[in-house]
């Protein structure tokens, strides 16, 4: 085909595709109601209209680009698949038409291709196979060295016959995959500022969670940039959770008082133990049932599993750990495909590096982190520290904007 053949074409839809919540039976329509709710919060700022019908979401444009959308659909969970389309009449000549100009404004133009049109509309006068043979073979008419490859083709022309209309499309992009955020319930997800707590974050939204940040502060052992960091890492979180609250605990008190009376090799399973309870009150507080952290096992001195079972002692709280068969390369893949990477190796310690023991227990037992900490007043530390904890909400759209200002 010569290039001054090739139009440019302009989509008017996105189709959007799901697949696990097929799956979900009678509660299929909550599952899609909460997808429908989540993509409507994405794209409140742009010009946009979202249609549900039976096992799709139709996105109506406007004059909003597709790249535009683009960029924020490929962060929302449930969505497993969707395709800028061109929405036609069911006249099969403006199904042809379209078609062709589909194939002719793909860049590059390709040299094989297939038809594969999926007829939910029992009513038009075509079956699919026979749409596949009338749009394959105008293609071909109206243009040069194009084939059809139905096993491996350049391009996939996909064509839905729909009640009211036709959509037709050629290109497919995967979605993020999982189920809604905000289908499975909510988590507090405890956030060192690391590296791996994030992507636990991540990975507990991928299978609907929301969750509410954890993170314990100790200035002035620890800087305010280092808070900030926690900051940015949510901020940067809530491009695939939407709006996210994260609690910032007061932790100098009860680091101080771990330090001053518990054995050192005993200080890091102790301060776990500390968290996890203040954590379990957030949760109660907020009513989430379940806590979430970074934890690999064999990672750290606090991640064997006998350190596990004994800070886990403190509570009766689901505690989820989605990383913890993965080692440091997955874990560091994803973070930096999520957009978390960069922030969280900023050099600003948090509480835990600041306090780590030279020679901390890999292995302790629950009897002994029992009698330590009768050696402390743990209620009153608890209570007082969940009293004075700072909650902040966190949007996208907020960005830096209230943050870097005032700290610095």
């Amino acid at each position: 085909m010569s290039q001054d053949m090739k139009q440019e074409l302009s989509y008017n839809y996105v189709l959007i595709r799901y697949g696990e919540l097929a799956l979900k039976g009678k509660n299929r329509k909550l599952f899609e109601n909460q997808l429908q709710e989540n993509i409507v919060n994405q794209l409140k700022d742009l010009n946009v209209k979202l249609k549900k019908t039976h096992g799709r979401l139709y996105l109506y444009l406007h004059d909003e680009s597709f790249e535009t959308v683009h960029a924020r659909l490929k962060h929302i969970f449930g969505i497993s698949s969707y395709s800028p389309a061109i929405k036609t009449s069911l006249e099969l000549k403006d199904i042809q038409e379209t078609a062709l100009k589909a194939i002719r404004a793909h860049s590059p133009f390709p040299k094989t291709f297939k038809v594969s049109v999926k007829r939910a509309n029992k009513r038009f006068p075509y079956t699919s196979q026979e749409m596949n043979h009338k749009l394959g073979a105008h293609i071909l008419i109206h243009t040069d060295n194009l084939k059809v490859d139905v096993h491996k083709p350049e391009v996939e022309l996909l064509v839905e016959i729909r009640e009211d209309a036709a959509y037709i499309m050629s290109q497919k992009f995967r979605g993020a995959g999982g189920l809604p955020v905000g289908t499975s319930g909510k988590v507090m997800l405890m956030m060192s500022g690391g590296i791996d707590s994030p992507v636990a974050g991540y990975l507990c939204l991928k299978r609907g969670l929301r969750f509410e940040g954890v993170h314990f502060h100790s200035f002035p052992f620890t800087s305010e940039r280092a808070k900030q960091k926690v900051v940015d890492l949510a901020m940067q979180l809530s491009q695939y959770a939407g709006p996210v609250k994260l609690h910032i605990v007061p932790f100098t008190e009860i680091q101080t008082e771990i330090k001053k009376h518990i054995p050192d090799e005993y200080s890091i399973t102790i301060m776990r133990r500390l968290m996890m309870r203040i954590t379990e009150a957030l949760a109660k507080k907020h009513k989430a049932l379940g806590i979430a952290t970074g934890e690999s096992v064999g990672q750290v001195a606090s991640q064997t599993l006998e350190s596990m079972h004994t800070i886990n002692e403190v509570t009766n709280y689901p505690v989820l750990r989605p990383l913890v068969t993965m080692d440091k390369v997955e874990i560091i893949d994803i973070a930096q495909t999520i957009g978390t990477y960069d922030i969280s190796i900023l050099p600003y310690e948090d509480c835990c590096t600041v306090f780590q023991p030279k020679n901390p227990k890999t292995k302790p037992d629950r009897l002994t982190a029992g009698q330590l900490e009768e050696r402390l007043n743990v209620e009153p530390l608890i209570e007082r520290a969940v009293e004075n904890t700072e909650t902040l909400r966190l949007t996208r759209e907020e960005q830096k904007k209230d943050t870097i200002d005032h700290l610095f």
